[in-house]
This record gives C-alpha cells, structure tokens and sequence, in this order.
C-alpha cells in the first residue's frame, strides 16, 4: 500500500478512513511477524511509513469527528 498524503485522506469519508487504518494495521502486523521469524525486516523503514500513516489517518479523524460536533 503506498503512503498516503494527508490532503489525500481529507478527501476520504470516516469510513474510508476506518478500512485504511485496518488495513494498515494488519499489514503492520505482517512485517512485525516477519521481523521476528526472519530477525531482520525486508524494508526496514516500511515499519515507520505504517506508523506514521496511521497517525495521520487518526488525527484526520479527530480533526473531523471536532468539525461536525
């Protein structure tokens, strides 16, 4: 999955934004898992792109979730 921008992901709904983060979460369950049978991960900095999407996506939401209310 590529990285995804944060004017990106103003574009996206809740929703949209809830089936990203899921679907970044298990992919960073993946490389987790393939970091601690193989010991060295196959992209190293892919572990902190995830993180840092993740981040972005929940701070969207926040930033959405205080604009309607």
């Amino acid at each position: 999955m590529a990285i995804l921008r944060a004017d990106e992901l103003r574009g996206m709904s809740i929703e949209e934004l809830r089936e990203k983060m899921a679907d970044l979460k298990r992919e960073l369950l993946k490389e987790r898992a393939s970091k601690a049978v193989a010991g060295a991960p196959s992209n190293p900095g892919r572990v902190r792109e995830i993180k840092r999407t993740i981040a972005r996506i929940l701070t969207i939401m926040n930033e959405k979730k205080r604009n309607t209310a």
